[in-house]
């Protein structure tokens, strides 16, 4: 439950206040800055009551300030939600950067419940406000802009033919064992065939390249047949039971939301099974978007970019536009594995949108370069773009210009977004997603790159007051 009123201050409270509380100085300016911007408090609350009829009243819930604040500690820490309660719960300084102060702190699952209800886009115009309010306190001049792309995981194990077919069978059997402990009459005519899947996929996973040529088709038929038996057995059960009802609302609840999932991996199933018989039998080569890579995160794609160390990985590939002092303008999570060269022109537009006017300096590698590109830049008014040109035999006139220290400044420029891009990774935990769902990634990249830009701005106002103290 979220509640939309400020919570009563106590006067265990106002002591507290009184004394005052020594936060981090990073944590301390980030107070300060989301106190100052109410509109982003707003964008919360507008979520946390959406769907509600009176939003005001009920049990004690999260507020949005509390929500906000814990969304944001969250990653800037790297914790999962049990730790963060925890550290809420056990710090007063944290208790007073989250709003809690003397008040009882919910359980992890609360913390779950509430953040679930932001959405990526409301996350997105969170953080144009943050961009827009370190514009508007001059900590950022729009001058220069470098841009980029990578890929974040979902929290998938590596997808083979043989593992996506245990997976089917493994969680239609558990759904049909629990449907079966809240029917009256239980179920009958389901067998069980997850030690016979189990073992067949095993066999082909540790089999050797020799046995892999002779004995495979084998092995992947009898576990493409029992596959096929489970998930044949399983829609004969929601057949069966399609009429059965219970007194218990409840119960009854929980077993037409058992049938929906049973129904809904039946059918991933049925592709798991074609992607293994095309593939593996026929020894056709199957699209990217036609394969199912997981059952559980289905929006997961497939990316390639020729990295010796990783060449394949699975996720989502995601486009950043970084600003000079580190903040990130615009981010993207994009669908399947596009050419970066799409990228420019609403990279340009949207800088254009947030600071009035196009970048002096852009740069990029070589993914984004096409003379279009180039020439929209230059129309765009930018003075110097350095990206590299791809492929073919430059030009005398654009290998002196690829040489020339303008250039090779303005690449040493856009290295610095592998070190943000690395700082997401390790620091803001953007390397795989534990979140399920394609809108719940999103939103968890959107809580990466703000957790990010708010650091930033913490940093460039401690710089500011430094300079204004040497100045007085």
């Amino acid at each position: 439950m979220t509640r939309a009123a400020h919570p009563q201050i106590t006067f265990a409270d106002l002591e507290f206040i009184r004394q005052g509380v020594d936060l981090d100085p990073i944590l301390r300016k980030i107070s300060e800055f989301l106190d100052d911007q109410p509109e982003i408090v707003e964008l919360v609350r507008q979520d946390l009551e959406w769907g509600l009829k009176k939003p005001n009243t009920g049990r004690k819930g999260l507020t949005p300030e509390q929500t906000l604040r814990s969304f944001i500690l969250r990653r800037i820490k790297d914790w999962d939600y049990r730790e963060l309660r925890e550290r809420i719960a056990d710090g007063y300084s944290l208790r007073c950067f989250t709003h809690f102060y003397s008040s009882g702190v919910p359980k992890h699952d609360a913390f779950n419940e509430a953040f679930n209800k932001l959405k990526p886009a409301t996350i997105k115009a969170i953080n144009d406000l943050a961009v827009c309010g370190a514009v508007a306190l001059d900590l950022e001049d729009g001058n220069k802009l470098r841009v980029d792309t990578t890929v974040s995981e979902t929290d998938i194990h590596h997808p083979t033919d043989n593992t996506l077919l245990w997976d089917v069978v493994r969680v239609i059997t558990r759904l049909i064992g629990q449907l079966g402990e809240l029917l009256p009459k239980g179920i009958r005519g389901f067998t069980n065939r997850t030690r016979s899947a189990r073992r067949r996929m095993q066999e082909i996973q540790r089999m050797t390249a020799r046995e892999r040529h002779d004995q495979q088709e084998e092995k992947y038929r009898e576990l493409i047949w029992t596959t096929e038996q489970v998930v044949g057995n399983a829609r004969q059960v929601l057949n069966k039971t399609k009429d059965v009802h219970v007194v218990d609302l409840m119960d009854d609840i929980a077993i037409q939301e058992l049938r929906r999932k049973i129904e809904h991996y039946s059918q991933l199933g049925d592709r798991v099974v074609d992607q293994t018989r095309r593939r593996v039998l026929k020894g056709e080569q199957v699209p990217a978007n036609e394969k199912v890579y997981s059952i559980f995160e289905i929006h997961t794609d497939l990316i390639k970019r020729g990295k010796i160390q990783k060449p394949i990985e699975f996720g989502h590939k995601i486009f950043l536009a970084e600003s000079a002092r580190g903040l990130i303008t615009q981010y993207s999570v994009l669908d399947g594995n596009p050419s970066d060269q799409i990228h420019v022109k609403p990279s340009l537009e949207h800088h254009k949108k947030v600071f009035g006017f196009a970048p002096d300096l852009y740069s990029s590698d070589r993914g984004f370069f096409t003379e279009d590109n180039i020439k929209e830049c230059k129309k765009a008014g930018v003075k110097l773009v350095c990206i590299p040109q791809r492929g073919g035999k430059r030009s005398s006139d654009r290998e002196a210009f690829e040489k020339s220290p303008a250039f090779k400044n303005g690449q040493r420029f856009r290295a610095g977004i592998e070190g943000r891009i690395s700082v997401l990774f390790r620091g803001r935990g953007m390397k795989r997603c534990p979140d399920e769902g394609r809108e719940r990634f999103e939103t968890f990249v959107g809580a990466c790159v703000l957790a990010n830009n708010l650091m930033i701005i913490a940093h460039l106002l401690i710089q500011k007051e430094k300079r204004q103290r040497k100045a007085a």
